[in-house]
């Protein structure tokens, strides 16, 4: 399997190893590379998209062509992860006019709806699919406010949507990759079982 991470900004390497060691519980050999220019995801089999800023994410894979093979990649119903920033740049309506959403998610959503940096925090949250709690980290995360009548959500957070799946995207507020638990990327492209701890 090939995996690409989009490396604007973000925890690229925290993804590339949860990455590996979910396909390594899969006994596939993952090949991870970084996608910072056009032409690269065309030749994955998955893709994550990291948090950061997401008005930078969003305007430099516009600028260097990638939001369209992105598109493209979802209409070809292969796997994509969006982390926090991520989950912003996919969405369909990011309510903020510097943000130029992907819209493959069919979400909106409210940028630091959890707080700033210092209200940062770790919960165990429910996730559909995995057959125990997760251990989530939120950083100036961001919140679901409303979600189309096709998108399933698979966790909720003081009543808020945090990780929903949108086809063959899998989005979430959170942070997954910040701990040695790999099943929510195990998730993200293992969607027709449920996946042990």
């Amino acid at each position: 399997m090939k995996a690409g991470v989009i490396a604007v900004q973000g925890d690229v390497s925290e993804h590339a190893d949860a990455i590996r060691r979910a396909g390594d519980r899969r006994d596939e050999s993952t090949t991870v590379v970084e996608i910072r220019k056009s032409g690269i995801v065309p030749e994955c089999d998955v893709v994550l998209v990291p948090g950061g800023e997401s008005t930078t994410i969003s305007k430099h894979l516009h600028r260097e062509g990638i939001a369209e093979e992105i598109r493209a990649h979802v209409a070809a119903e292969k796997p994509v992860l969006a982390t926090c920033a991520g989950l912003i740049v996919l969405s369909r309506d990011a309510k903020d006019d510097r943000v130029d959403p992907l819209g493959v998610i069919d979400v909106t959503v409210d940028r630091n709806a959890f707080g700033r940096q210092r209200d940062s925090f770790e919960a165990a949250i429910d996730v559909e699919g995995l057959d125990e709690p997760f251990h989530a980290v939120f950083i100036r995360a961001p919140a679901i406010d409303d979600v189309g009548k096709g998108v399933e959500v698979l966790a909720r957070w003081d009543d808020r949507p945090v990780c929903v799946r949108d086809g063959p995207v899998v989005g979430s507020s959170f942070h997954p990759e910040l701990t040695d638990d790999p099943r929510i990327h195990d998730l993200a492209f293992a969607p027709e079982r449920e996946v042990e701890a």
